[in-house]
This record gives structure tokens, C-alpha cells and sequence, in this order.
């Protein structure tokens, strides 16, 4: 672990390599779990407003449990999150064949929103822990990302490389580039860091 501003991150995200292989695991993060994606109270915010433009994307499901539970839920453990459909699917879900991809995705794709996913999603497989004096960053090492891991090895792309453009907008351009300059010491020292 190191400190990086109000950060403290551990060297997986460094030294542990990652790319999304969708073609592998079919979307599984988005199935499978046993809660939400994690939001900030800000997103819950932006998922109210952006719901009508997103709901043409979703399947009846996905409708049905957010007008059940809401655009956003709060867990068991008392975190903010998206609802599931039947305590699995996160409702946001859509699917192309078998792979599951994300509605609010597909609509900002489309140019009809301005918000991509909820940050959590696109910061995996790093997960964010938010304390009072700081933040935690961390690498979540889950089974059905293997073949995810062995893409990142055989492209030689570490987990800070391939999550750039979410770490950048969770915490900005200056802290992702003092991330690499003490990824490229860290690499440089043999992976130890002072």
C-alpha cells in the first residue's frame, strides 16, 4: 500500500494486469453478486434524472424493479446501490445474445445522456472504500474475471492502465498521473516501493 494524496492504494492495482474480456465472461459482474452496484449519493441524484431518457433502453424486468424499488436502493449493509431484479440481475441490465451490457451505457452511447455507468462499474475491478480522512483503492479479485487476467497478462495491461479514464474521473487527471509516475518507480525498483 501506498499514499497518493487523500488515497491510500495498494500495489495490486500496479502490479496486477486486467482487460475485460466480455466474449469470455458474458458480462457476469452485472449477474451475478449479491448487491448493486455501489453509488455515491450524487449518482443517485443523476440516475433519478436520467431514468426517463435510460428506461427505453432496459428490458420489462429491469422497468419493473426499478418501479418497485426505486432508481437506486440501499442495501442490506446500508450502502447506496441499483436494484436488482430477483436479488441477481442489477436492473440496468440489458443483453446482446448472452452478454449482459448496461442500459445507461447503451443510452450514453446513443448521445441521449451524459453520464456513462455508475463510477464503481467503470472503475472495476478496482473498488473505492471512502473513509472521513481518506480514500482506499483497491484490487477485487473475483473468480469470474479470470479470463480478464489472463487478457491483461497476455496485452502486458496493468489494472491502473486499464481503468485510466475512471480513476481520472473519480479522482482526476493530476492524481492518475502521480499514479504513473510511481507506477513507472515502482516498476523500476522491482515492484518495491519505498
Amino acid at each position: 500500500m501506498f499514499q497518493l494524496g487523500k488515497t491510500i492504494v495498494s500495489e495490486d492495482i500496479l502490479g496486477k494486469e486486467f482487460v475485460c474480456n466480455l466474449s469470455a465472461c458474458k458480462g457476469a459482474c452485472c449477474v451475478d453478486g449479491d448487491a448493486g452496484a455501489p453509488l455515491s449519493a450524487e449518482e443517485t441524484k443523476i440516475l433519478e434524472e436520467i431514468y426517463p431518457k435510460v428506461k427505453p433502453f432496459l428490458r420489462k424486468e429491469g422497468i419493473a424493479a426499478i418501479e418497485a424499488q426505486g432508481t437506486w436502493t440501499t442495501g442490506t449493509d446500508g450502502e447506496l446501490e441499483t436494484p436488482l431484479i430477483d436479488n441477481k440481475d442489477c436492473s440496468y441490465v440489458i443483453f446482446d445474445g448472452k452478454t449482459a451490457l448496461c442500459g445507461i451505457e447503451q443510452a450514453y452511447n446513443q448521445g441521449l445522456v451524459d453520464w456513462k455507468k455508475p463510477v464503481s462499474c467503470h472503475l472495476y475491478p478496482i473498488r473505492i472504500k471512502d473513509f472521513s480522512e481518506f480514500a482506499a483503492v483497491n484490487y477485487d479479485k473475483w473468480d469470474i474475471c479470470d479470463d480478464a487476467c489472463s487478457l491483461g497478462k497476455e496485452l502486458e495491461v496493468p489494472v491502473y492502465k486499464f481503468v485510466k479514464e475512471a480513476l481520472v474521473r473519480r479522482f482526476g487527471e493530476d492524481w492518475y498521473a502521480e499514479l504513473d509516475l510511481v507506477a513507472q518507480e515502482w516498476k523500476s525498483q522491482g515492484s518495491k516501493l519505498r
